[in-house]
C-alpha cells in the first residue's frame, strides 16, 4: 500500500502557497498520545460539563482541534485494540475484554511497530489490559505497565505489582501510581528529546475504584471530581516539562477518553443539566462517544471545533502518514488519515464510522445510527435521547438514510467476519460454555 503522505505532498503541491503550519507538518513530529480512562465527555469542561473542571485540557482545545463526534468501542480492551491496530472488531477477534487477549504479534501488527522503520522510539506507560504479553512483544521500546484497572495506591499487603521494562516492581505504600506514571513519561522523553518518540501515555484516571488523590481532602465526598482534577493537573504538568525542554512545537497531543463513562458516574455527567444516553459498557450513545482533542501548536487550527464523525480506528493511518511510513501491506486498515483536516482544517474525511461490541454494532453519520437489528435511530437530540425510527416511516431523509447506512453495512459485513463466542456483554467469553467443556 501506497503511504498516505503521497496524497498530502500532492495536496500541497496543488493547493501551496505552504504556509507555516504545512512546513512544520512536513518534519517528523513527536506524538503523545494521552489515554484516560472510562472518561466520557460529560467530565470534560470544554465539552460543557456541568460537575467537572478541567483548565488544561480546555487549554488544549483552545490552541486545536476538538471533535464533538469521535467515538470509539464502548469498552477498554477492544477500544484500545481499535486505536493501536486501526482494523474494527471483525477483523482482529476483538469483540470482547477476553478476546483481546488472544491477539498475537505474528497475526496483528501495531502503532510502534509501523512507526519504527521511521526512527521513532516509543514507550507505554501506564494501563496495558486488556492487551496481551508485554508491550516490548508489540514494538515498543520502553514501557511501564500495571496490572488491571484503576491503580492508584497501594492496596495489597505485598505492595501492588507493575512491570518497567521486564522488571517486576511493587507500588510501596505512600507512592501514587498516576505520579509514577508521569515521572516516567517525562524521563522518557527527556532522554529522548533528540529522537522522534511515539508515547502511549494510559492514564489510571479515572477508572474506578476511585480513591483520594494527593490534593484530596480527608473528608471528600466528591472522588470523581478530585480525580478529574488531578488527571488535568498532571496533563498540564505534561505540557510545561514539554515546554521546559523545548519541544512543545514540536510535538503533536492527543487526549481521548477510552470509552465513556463508568455507570457508577454517569448520573453525575451532565451537560446543561441533561444526562447522556448511556454509559461505558452500552451500544447506546454514552458508551461509545469519547472526547477528544488534537493539538500541535502552528499546525493544529485554533480553537477549532471538528462536528463530523471520526473513530479511532483514524490514528494508524493518520500517524503513519506523520511519520512518512507504509501501513501494513497484507491488512485492512479500516481508519481514514485526519492530517489533512489536522493541517488545513478542512473536512473530516469520514461519512459515518462503525461501531462493535460482542455481536452488537452500528453505523453512524452525524444525524442517523443503524444497527446490527436494523433499527434506524434519529441521533438529532444525541447525545442525549435517541429517537427510533418506525420502520414504516415515510419520511424521505428516514427512508434515505436507512438505505445509505445499510448499504454500508452490507459492504462491511462485520456478520461474515470474526464473530464474537463471548457471553453477549462484551466484557466476557461465554462462561456457559467454559463450564460445558470443563464438564
Amino acid at each position: 500500500m501506497k503511504p498516505n503522505l503521497v496524497l498530502l505532498t500532492l495536496l500541497l503541491a496543488i493547493v501551496g502557497p505552504i504556509n507555516a503550519a504545512e512546513t512544520s507538518a512536513s518534519a517528523k513530529p513527536n506524538i503523545i498520545f494521552i489515554l484516560a480512562d472510562d472518561l466520557g465527555v460529560g467530565n470534560v469542561g470544554c465539552y460543557g460539563a456541568d460537575n467537572y473542571k478541567t483548565p488544561h485540557i480546555d487549554a488544549l482545545a483552545n490552541g486545536g482541534i476538538r471533535y464533538t463526534l469521535a467515538y470509539t468501542a464502548p469498552l477498554c480492551g477492544p477500544s484500545r485494540t481499535l486505536i493501536m491496530t486501526g482494523r474494527y472488531a471483525f477483523r482482529t477477534g476483538a469483540t470482547n475484554q477476553d478476546r483481546v487477549g488472544q491477539l498475537k504479534p505474528s497475526v496483528e501488527t501495531m502503532l510502534p511497530k509501523m512507526l519504527k522503520p521511521a526512527g521513532y522510539v516509543s514507550s507505554a506507560v501506564g494501563k496495558w489490559s486488556q492487551l496481551p504479553l508485554q508491550p516490548s512483544d508489540w514494538g515498543f521500546d520502553d514501557y511501564l505497565r500495571f496490572n488491571g484497572s484503576g491503580v492508584y495506591w497501594n492496596k495489597k499487603a505485598k505492595g501492588e505489582p507493575y512491570v518497567v521494562n521486564g522488571k517486576s516492581k511493587t507500588l510501596r505504600d505512600k507512592e501514587y501510581m498516576p505520579d509514577l506514571l508521569h515521572q516516567h513519561v517525562t524521563n522518557f522523553i527527556t532522554k529522548h528529546r533528540d529522537d522522534p518518540f511515539f508515547v502511549y501515555y494510559s492514564l489510571s484516571s479515572v477508572h474506578g475504584e476511585l480513591q483520594l488523590t494527593p490534593d484530596s481532602a480527608a473528608d471528600s465526598q466528591d472522588l470523581m471530581g478530585d480525580n478529574v482534577a488531578y488527571m488535568d493537573k498532571l496533563v498540564g504538568k505534561l505540557i510545561a516539562e514539554l515546554e521546559r525542554l523545548k519541544l512543545r512545537e514540536k510535538t503533536l497531543i492527543v487526549f481521548m477518553g477510552d470509552n465513556g463513562t463508568g455507570k457508577g458516574q454517569a448520573d453525575e455527567a451532565t451537560i446543561g443539566g441533561r444526562r447522556l444516553s448511556g454509559e461505558k459498557g452500552s451500544m447506546l450513545e454514552g458508551g461509545a462517544l469519547v472526547p477528544l482533542i488534537v493539538n500541535w501548536p502552528g499546525v493544529t487550527p485554533q480553537s477549532q471545533v471538528a462536528t463530523g464523525v471520526v473513530d479511532s480506528t483514524d490514528f494508524v493511518p493518520s500517524f503513519a502518514e506523520l511519520a512518512r511510513v507504509e501501513l501494513p501491506a497484507d491488512k485492512m486498515i479500516d481508519g481514514k488519515s485526519l492530517v489533512t483536516h489536522w493541517c488545513r482544517g478542512t473536512a473530516e474525511p469520514r461519512d459515518w464510522v462503525f461501531i462493535q461490541l460482542a455481536r452488537n454494532w452500528y453505523v453512524r453519520e452525524p444525524q442517523w445510527k443503524l444497527n446490527q437489528a436494523g433499527e434506524l435511530f434519529d441521533m438529532s437530540d444525541a447525545p442525549f435521547a435517541e429517537k427510533l425510527v418506525a420502520a414504516d416511516t415515510k419520511d424521505a431523509a428516514a427512508t434515505a438514510a436507512r438505505q445509505r447506512l445499510q448499504e454500508v453495512l452490507d459492504k462491511l459485513n462485520p456478520a461474515g467476519g470474526i464473530l464474537d463466542d463471548g457471553d453477549g456483554t462484551g466484557r466476557h467469553a461465554n462462561k456457559d460454555k467454559k463450564k460445558t467443556k470443563s464438564k
